[in-house]
């Protein structure tokens, strides 16, 4: 009998694990859909912005949520809008056609941040947000 209620908790034990392990994954995989709907709406904002500045200010903050506090390109000196959300959407996804979307999404967030032609940082924000919109 003492063998059988061990087996018996065991197995509770086992299957309580599992049950927080799934939890758990389903929590974090939702975190990779807010990093990249976040960095999206940063876009965005970069987009129907008004002057050279937002625009630049709001694109770093789409790099920030994409590359994450450790990545290439992040700006302590900028807002990260997806803190606690993970490590960056780059380094938190795993899926290769996200991550192609992710990366393009990168350089023309990139490239729209250091222009000094508003109309070109907005149509690379708008792409940025294009791409980020297809993610996940």
């Amino acid at each position: 009998m003492i063998s059988i209620r061990m087996s018996k908790g065991l197995r509770v034990l086992g299957f309580g694990a599992v049950s927080l392990i799934a939890v758990a994954t389903a929590a974090f995989a939702a975190d990779l859909s807010k990093e990249a709907a976040t960095a999206g709406q940063h876009a965005g904002m970069a987009a129907s912005a008004t002057d050279l500045k937002t625009v630049e200010s709001h694109l770093h903050m789409t790099i920030n949520c994409l590359v994450g506090p450790k990545g290439k390109g992040f700006d302590a000196n900028v807002a990260n809008p997806c803190k606690d959300m993970g490590n960056g959407a780059m380094t938190d996804n795993t899926n290769p056609a996200d991550k192609k979307l992710l990366k393009q999404a990168l350089a023309k967030a990139q490239a729209g941040a250091t222009s000094s032609d508003l109309a070109k940082a907005k149509a690379d924000a708008t792409a940025a947000q294009t791409l980020l919109d297809k993610v996940m």
